[in-house]
């Protein structure tokens, strides 16, 4: 290649000439440009840069080149009712296109691309909001333009989104039917059950008015089954002077019918707790998708 070529090359897939503090000439690319040491080398040489100086010249006319031929404008530069934080104060978020939400907290982009492409890769790549919340950080760190403290804000953000669904959980102030019940673990225990990997069992405990007073996680299992001892529900029952608790877990196979050992344990509770004038007002058992839920009350299996 010539110098003409190799500039248009260079600006064609974003690689900058630097000079480390020894003086040695290198380039600064995108992990998605494969290039040989080899072929960097002969760059180098075409570009004939030999002092610290012509290194930073030709790395400032080949950033305004990127900049001349960049078509994806920064959001700051948008007009006025495009961008997404000024489209968000003024119609709010509920009318925000996931993409535009996504680049409000991701805050900015990387060259060449805005904070709502960001966005988009994201949803491209995990599909749903949800896809992205199962996303460990390290793999939707390997989109470009996002890396850790980036995925840390989007985490964080889905993050409040299940604590406000446990907010309204908690303002419950009394649960009077097993439609109730479902309510109050959809929106607590949902959230953070419904992809869970293992056996979660947890209790709900309500005073003498049905009032929820304390949630509980008992035991994290196996893939399969969770350990629970009767002895240990009617202990925090005691303690926190709850008249009935709701007992609550997850199936990781995403199914809430109820199993063999379900009905059983389900049943030994009931009758452990009955001596000690506890009631059991229900047990409900949380599947893969919002709506997947088995109530025991609302089937008629706890009287």
């Amino acid at each position: 290649m010539n110098k003409d070529e190799t500039l248009d090359f260079l600006v064609s897939n974003r690689i900058y000439p630097m000079c480390s503090k020894k003086g040695k000439i290198f380039l600064k690319y995108p992990k998605s440009v494969l290039l040989s040491k080899e072929q960097a080398q002969e760059i180098i040489e075409s570009l004939n840069i030999k002092t610290p100086e012509e290194c930073t010249k030709a790395r400032n006319e080949i950033k305004e080149l990127v900049a001349k031929n960049n078509i994806n404008i920064p959001i700051n530069e948008w007009v006025i009712d495009e961008r997404p934080r000024e489209m968000l104060l003024k119609h709010g978020a509920d009318k925000l296109a996931l993409s535009k939400l996504l680049a409000i907290i991701l805050r900015t982009g990387k060259e060449g691309e805005s904070a709502e492409e960001l966005g988009r890769k994201l949803l491209n790549k995990f599909k749903t909001l949800r896809g992205i919340d199962l996303a460990p950080i390290s793999e939707i760190c390997k989109i470009e333009g996002i890396g850790t403290a980036k995925s840390a804000q989007i985490k964080a953000a889905l993050e409040l989104g299940k604590r406000l669904s446990r907010e309204r959980a908690e303002k419950a102030n009394k649960i009077k039917k097993a439609e109730d019940v479902i309510w109050y673990v959809r929106e607590f225990y949902g959230p953070y059950l419904r992809d869970a990997k293992k056996e979660f069992f947890a209790i709900i405990l309500l005073d003498i008015k049905n009032k929820p007073i304390k949630n509980i996680d008992l035991s994290k299992g196996s893939i399969n089954a969770s350990i629970v001892d009767p002895k240990d529900i009617i202990k925090e029952a005691t303690l926190n002077s709850a008249s009935s608790v709701i007992l609550v877990h997850n199936h990781p196979s995403g199914e809430p019918e109820p199993s063999q050992e379900d009905l059983d344990i389900t049943n030994r509770i009931s009758k452990s707790c009955e001596l000690v004038g506890v009631k059991v007002l229900d047990h409900v058992i949380i599947g893969k998708n919002e709506e997947d839920f088995f109530s025991f009350a609302q089937k008629g299996l706890i009287k």
